[in-house]
C-alpha cells in the first residue's frame, strides 16, 4: 500500500527481503504502475508487458473490480470492517482508502507476508487509527485470526468483508485454497461478504503461458476453471449477481463490449454468508 511519488524500494534497506527472487506483490506494483520494486521484479514485469502482449490488462481490470466491490459494501450493506488477504502494494484506491470515503468508519485490516508491504503498508497508515497491516501467511490462518492487531480492529461477532483479491490463484493446489476459504467461512457470522479475484483458465494458450511463466519465475501459479473457482466457496456463501464473470464484467460503471482474450482470464464474484 503505498502513495504515488513513494520513494523507491531499490533507496531504502529492507531487512528480510530477498532481492535476487521476485515478488508476487512487487511484481502486481510494478505491472501497476508502482514504485516498490526491485529489478528482478521488473524483469519478471517485462516478461508479462513484451512477451505477452495485452496480458497487463489483466492487473488493472482486477484492481478495478477490486474498488467497485468495496464501494459496493461500504455503500449498500452495513458492513464496516474489512480483512484484506494478501493485500500486496497496490498504487491507489486501496480498500480502507475506498471504504473510509464512502464510511469514514470502515476498519481494515491488511495481511502479507511480504516485508515491504509491512514497511510500507505501516509508514503509511501510521495516521489511520482505523487501519493496520499484519505480516503473515494466508495459508496460516490461525495467527492472523488470533493476532493482538486483527482483533483491535475487527470484531468476529459482527459481519466483516474477507476479500482474497488476486491471491488465491498464487496457491496451488496442494496448499488448499479451500480450506483457507472454509477457515474464514467458520470464523465470521451470517451477513459476512466475500469477494475473490482469480486468475481464469478457459483451456485456452494463453492461460496456458502465463501459468507457466508464473510457475517457471515463482514456482506458484494456477489458472482454474469457473467451476474450480466457485468450488473454491463452499456451499455456504450465495453469489451475487452478476455471479463469477470477468473482472472487467463486475459491475461495471460502463457497459463492456468486445473483451479481449487477456480480460477473459482473470474473473471476480462477491458472495455472501447466509
Amino acid at each position: 500500500m503505498v502513495e504515488e511519488g513513494a520513494q523507491g524500494i531499490e533507496d531504502v534497506g529492507i531487512p528480510g527481503v530477498d532481492v535476487s527472487k521476485p515478488s508476487i506483490a512487487r511484481t502486481y506494483d510494478y505491472l501497476l504502475g508502482g514504485k516498490d520494486n526491485f529489478a528482478v521484479d521488473r524483469a519478471l514485469g517485462d516478461r508479462f508487458i513484451n512477451d505477452l502482449p495485452g496480458s497487463r490488462a489483466i492487473a488493472f481490470d482486477n484492481r478495478g473490480a477490486l474498488v467497485r466491490a468495496i464501494r459496493e459494501i461500504a455503500v449498500n450493506t452495513p458492513v464496516r470492517q474489512y480483512l484484506d488477504l494478501g493485500s500486496g502494494l497496490p498504487t491507489a484506491d486501496n480498500v480502507h482508502q475506498v471504504a473510509q470515503r464512502h464510511a469514514s468508519e470502515s476498519r481494515v485490516v491488511y495481511v502479507d507476508n511480504d516485508p515491504v508491504v509491512l514497511a510500507h503498508g505501516r509508514a503509511l497508515l501510521a495516521e489511520n487509527k482505523q487501519t493496520t497491516v499484519v505480516q503473515a501467511d494466508l495459508r496460516d490462518p490461525k495467527p492472523i485470526y488470533e493476532s493482538p492487531d486483527t482483533r483491535a480492529l475487527i470484531d468476529f461477532d459482527q459481519p466483516v468483508a474477507v476479500i482474497l483479491s488476486a491471491v488465491l490463484h498464487h496457491l496451488n493446489d496442494d496448499e488448499e485454497p479451500t480450506a483457507v476459504v472454509e477457515y474464514w467461512y467458520d470464523r465470521i457470522p451470517s451477513g459476512s461478504y466475500l469477494f475473490i479475484s482469480h486468475f481464469r483458465s478457459e483451456d485456452d494458450p494463453r492461460s496456458a503461458q502465463l501459468q507457466e511463466l508464473l510457475q517457471g519465475s515463482l514456482g506458484r501459479g494456477r489458472w482454474r476453471t469457473d467451476d474450480e473457482i466457485l468450488t473454491l466457496l463452499g456451499d455456504g456463501f450465495t453469489v451475487l449477481p452478476p455471479g463469477l464473470v470477468s473482472a472487467v464484467e463486475w459491475r461495471p460503471t460502463e457497459p463492456q463490449t468486445d473483451l479481449t482474450d487477456w480480460q477473459r482470464l482473470i474473473a471476480a464474484v462477491l458472495a455472501v454468508k447466509s
